[in-house]
């Protein structure tokens, strides 16, 4: 409970620490400065900063104006949790001198750094700093390290373990021959902690299970509940389904079979079949591909009764996965961060994931190619949303896609060491030079959304601009 004799311990405390911030705030405070904060304490654990009271000891408290009216104050504490998705409680004490303002800030979700425009924060002595690569890892490695090593199925004979794991998709995939014996076979997945030996018999793991069960449902019911989901809808709701599959193979081995019934239900793209004159898929099957596979390796295994979905419209698809990601959407193109790393590596070396975190670069630029709408990615409370939309004649397209396709478009050119133009932009949305200043107002639109920046070291003509995204 916070109180004005809890204050008085803070204010006798030698120092402050990872979890205790002081500030004067006399009159006001920025709101930057309190979500980088917040974001920092939860990331410590978290903790509380104190508003009114001097940072440098011997602390006394000098009043604060910040956030001083009731409808300021719930104001703020809105701003947070759209900002920040997490709920920070504010208590005002009325000390004998002056009013003092305590933010609670709670701890950040187990395996879940959070960031605040684009930066993981972590204090260090007084300063608020950028994470090192070392506390994200350890961060990403919260407990589900342990979910993977934990038991699938235990006490297994050698016969057990070849009928329930395909060993031959295994080595296929990793383009090595088949051992030619089975204590041989057993010694290799063992060597990679798939599976463990113990007196009583073998035991695998879940992450073995995860990626090459032959069955699912044959360990157990967590499991079966974690098999990715295909739907397939007739019109552009829910209202009548036309297909419906369960995947119950492990991720790995059942995943070609997965992509390549998602890819054959897909409606044809006759905007490119004019072109190209012979049949072509609505959605391009290595968008699929990438984007499945990120929801398989990018989900939250420590969620429960849940699993990855895949709905296809007659205009779109949509792949979600349980999980909020540890970077913003924003961020997609340039930057990768799993929170499962042990999945994510045996998946790349599979040849299933991107190695260098392109797979969302090629989904761009696969909708650009076939002259799809930009493809949108979107949060949730507890999933992870992407979704791959049907071909749309440019006027058909609404500002907001027009603004998200700029900014993807701006991204995609960047992290290929180019730069975006009037003429790149309307080379992508297949624009006549007559149509140049539509496209300069939609670069304009997007500029005020926040989302690119002129490229300064260019020329500054209007005419010869080059663009960044607003990260670079």
């Amino acid at each position: 409970m916070i109180n004005l004799e809890k204050l008085e311990k803070w204010l006798n405390t030698p120092a402050e620490t990872e979890r205790l911030e002081f500030k004067e705030a006399k009159q006001q405070y920025d709101t930057s400065k309190l979500l980088r904060y917040c974001v920092a304490l939860a990331n410590e654990g978290g903790g509380y900063l104190v508003l009114g009271v001097t940072d440098k000891p011997p602390r006394r408290v000098v009043g604060s104006q910040a956030f001083l009216s009731p409808t300021h104050l719930n104001d703020i504490k809105s701003l947070i949790v759209e900002k920040l998705r997490f709920r920070v409680d504010a208590t005002e004490l009325m000390h004998p001198d002056g009013r003092v303002l305590v933010f609670e800030v709670p701890t950040r979700p187990v395996g879940q750094p959070l960031a605040f425009d684009g930066a993981y924060l972590m204090r260090v002595g007084e300063d608020l700093v950028g994470m090192t690569s070392d506390v994200l890892k350890k961060i990403f490695a919260e407990d589900q390290q342990d979910w993977f090593c934990q038991p699938a199925h235990s006490d297994a004979s050698p016969e057990d373990l070849i009928s329930l794991l395909d060993t031959q998709t295994y080595f296929e995939l990793l383009k090595i021959p088949y051992p030619t014996t089975r204590d041989a076979v057993l010694e290799r997945l063992q060597s990679q902690h798939l599976i463990k030996q113990t007196a009583q018999g073998w035991t695998i793991t879940n992450l073995a299970a995860i990626l090459l069960a032959k069955k699912l449902d044959a360990f157990s019911l967590t499991l079966a509940r974690k098999a990715p989901r295909v739907v397939i809808y007739e019109g552009i709701n829910k209202l009548q389904t036309r297909d419906e599959k369960t995947n119950n193979r492990g991720f790995a081995v059942g995943f070609d079979g997965l992509v390549d019934f998602v890819n054959s239900a897909a409606p044809q793209n006759r905007f490119i079949e004019e072109f190209l004159r012979e049949e072509v898929k609505m959605f391009p099957e290595q968008a699929l591909r990438e984007l499945i596979a990120n929801a398989l390796v990018h989900q939250d295994f420590l969620a429960t009764g849940t699993s990855v979905m895949i709905e296809m419209y007659s205009d779109r698809v949509e792949i979600s996965n349980p999980g909020i990601p540890p970077i913003k959407v924003e961020r997609f193109i340039d930057e990768n961060r799993s929170r499962n790393e042990q999945l994510a590596d045996l998946m790349r070396r599979f040849g299933i994931c991107e190695e260098k975190g392109s797979g969302i670069d090629k989904v761009v630029s696969a909708a650009e190619i076939f002259q799809l709408r930009a493809p949108d990615f979107r949060v949730g409370d507890t999933r992870t949303t992407a979704v791959l939309f049907a071909h749309q004649d440019f006027t058909d397209m609404s500002k907001t896609d027009r603004i998200r396709a700029c900014y993807q478009h701006c991204c995609l050119l960047y992290v290929s060491n180019q730069r975006m133009s009037n003429q790149t932009l309307r080379d992508r949305f297949r624009l006549s030079e007559s149509q140049a200043a539509t496209v300069s107002l939609i670069i304009k639109t997007t500029k005020e959304a926040g989302l690119i920046k002129a490229d300064e070291s260019e020329s500054t003509s209007t005419r010869y601009a080059r663009y960044l995204p607003f990260w670079a």
